[in-house]
């Protein structure tokens, strides 16, 4: 095979590939054989019928495209070791010339990665500032599990009050206008936890039992619905029921039901030390982080507009995959947004994933760091825990989705970098 490579801009090269017209002949018999076994030819058994009488019934063009597809990934990938080429995307064809008994001729063009320049990435000294825990972290955790082991008792005889939870009957109003789904019967509703309009539950506070009352709020400009955006409403309301919180005493006995503790000194003693190792964890991150800024504000490369379009692709999926979670729709994102907005945060976005990712890959290279079967041993079992499967189970579940496996590799390889760059700088927590 001869081939003839020419540089063009944006890291792409450009191959004019010659295939012997023996070896092209070849990949055409072999696909006229494969396609043979799959349709039915009148007086030959499958499989059995000659190359002639199977171009009459399919046509040399379809035996020409099997063949190439069965051909071009073994070329690709002859030309790439050949020539040492570090490509980023699947090889593009841009032309072909088959014709059978001479030689076959491809042109292709192949995305390579761009040299990245990486300047000092050992030895610095970086400065971060430390996470301080609140000085009310510690109470704040008593409090909410307090909250959760609360009771609750029906009061008839006051109005609401702000720790209260009550179930009631709304209408929304805009305009005049009845909201579309701005009402409810009978809706539950913690006055103290209330994620409703800013505004709405606190003017549910001191309200009596059974009374209509109307309630005054302005939806939040960014709101997700446009022509609710910025508007005034009415609310339309009424209390059916208050509940009481009631929230058990902080003694041995509530220790002891909460978890395996003796006193509440115990119970104490263990969430300080959570809090500790949250602190711990907040500042190996944070420094793993600015380490990793440092790095990169002394490289230089030249990413090309591909790869940054195909990275911002994936983040706009990833970004309808998160709406759709959260119970939101594209279209509304759109509406709320605009397409220009969205896209050029992920575009922003985009680059800087793509040039981290460049620079992970270049300091793997030069440390030869790696994705050993230990590595992957490890990651199998703490994807399995995560998830409650075993790894075998996560193994076939894993196979069946392409490049997923790649995708857990670079995972593995992006954390080894990053361990690797903290061990070997210096940080000061301030």
């Amino acid at each position: 095979m001869e081939t003839k490579i020419e540089k063009l801009p944006e890291n792409v090269v450009k191959v004019e590939i010659e295939v012997p017209a023996k070896e092209a002949v070849a990949y055409y018999n072999d696909a006229a054989k494969k396609l043979a076994q799959y349709v039915n030819i009148p007086g030959f058994r499958k499989g059995k019928a000659p190359r002639n009488v199977v171009e009459q019934n399919i046509g040399e063009e379809r035996i020409k495209h099997e063949a190439l597809d069965s051909a071009l990934p073994r070329i690709f990938s002859e030309v790439i070791k050949s020539n040492n080429f570090d490509v980023v995307a699947q090889p593009y064809v841009e032309s072909y010339n088959y014709q059978i008994g001479s030689d076959l001729k491809i042109v292709a063009k192949l995305e390579l990665r761009p040299e990245v320049t990486i300047g000092k990435y050992k030895g610095l000294t970086v400065d971060v500032e430390g996470y301080k825990t609140p000085k009310d972290a510690l109470q704040k955790s008593i409090d909410n599990l307090l909250e959760q082991a609360a009771t609750h008792v029906v009061v008839t005889d006051r109005n609401t009050e702000s720790n209260d939870i009550i179930m009631f009957d709304f209408e929304g109003f805009v305009n005049g206008e009845k909201i579309e789904h701005g009402d409810a019967k009978n809706y539950t509703l913690d006055l103290a936890h209330s994620s409703f309009i800013p505004g709405f539950a606190e003017q549910l506070v001191g309200k009596p039992l059974g009374e209509e009352f109307d309630i005054n709020v302005t939806f939040p400009k960014e709101y997700h619905e446009k022509k609710l955006a910025g508007q005034p409403a009415i609310f339309k309301c009424k209390i059916n029921e208050i509940k009481m919180k009631v929230l058990p005493e902080l003694n041995d006995e509530f220790a002891q039901k909460v978890g395996p503790f003796k006193t509440v000194d115990d119970l104490k003693a263990d969430i300080q030390a959570y809090l500790d190792k949250q602190k711990e964890d907040i500042d190996r991150t944070n420094s793993e982080k600015a380490v990793f800024e440092k790095v990169v504000e002394g490289v230089k490369v030249d990413i090309q507009d591909s790869m940054i379009n195909r990275e911002t692709d994936e983040l706009i999926a990833e970004y309808k995959q998160k709406l759709q979670m959260q119970g939101f729709t594209w279209e509304q994102a759109l509406e709320a947004q605009g397409y220009d907005s969205i896209y050029n945060d992920l575009k922003e976005d985009a680059k800087v994933r793509v040039k981290n990712s460049l620079v992970v890959d270049k300091i793997a290279k030069l440390e030869n760091i790696t994705a050993s079967q230990s590595d992957f041993g490890h990651k199998l079992a703490e994807m399995g825990q995560a998830y409650g499967m075993e790894p075998g189970t996560l193994i076939k579940q894993l196979s069946q989705t392409p490049g997923i496996l790649n995708a857990v590799s670079q995972q593995i390889i992006n954390e080894k970098v990053t361990r690797f760059l903290a061990e070997n700088n210096t940080v000061n927590l301030k």
